[in-house]
């Protein structure tokens, strides 16, 4: 797995493969790719929450890789997938 060097200040956008009404969540994100990247595979979800700015709606994924926590955030305005570390 690579490393991923992220700032806070400004997420990564990514390519995030995710499994949409699964059990009583209604997204969960799988793994993602990140610009030129390999897969990175999201171990566990810790939590979930929506955030509204304006008109969009931001659903946040707080998330484990491997050991390390991650959050990534969809934005359902522009369909785009942003990371962040946590």
């Amino acid at each position: 797995m690579k490393t991923i060097n992220i700032n806070e200040s400004n997420g990564e956008r990514v390519e995030v493969m995710a499994l949409f009404n699964y059990s009583q969540a209604p997204c969960q994100p799988l793994y993602f790719r990140k610009r030129g990247g390999d897969e990175v595979e999201v171990t566990d979800t810790i939590s979930q929450h929506i955030k509204f700015v304006g008109t969009s709606c931001i659903h946040i994924f707080k998330c484990l890789i491997g050991k390390r926590s991650c959050r990534l955030e969809f934005n359902s305005t522009t369909l785009a997938w942003t990371l962040f570390e946590a």
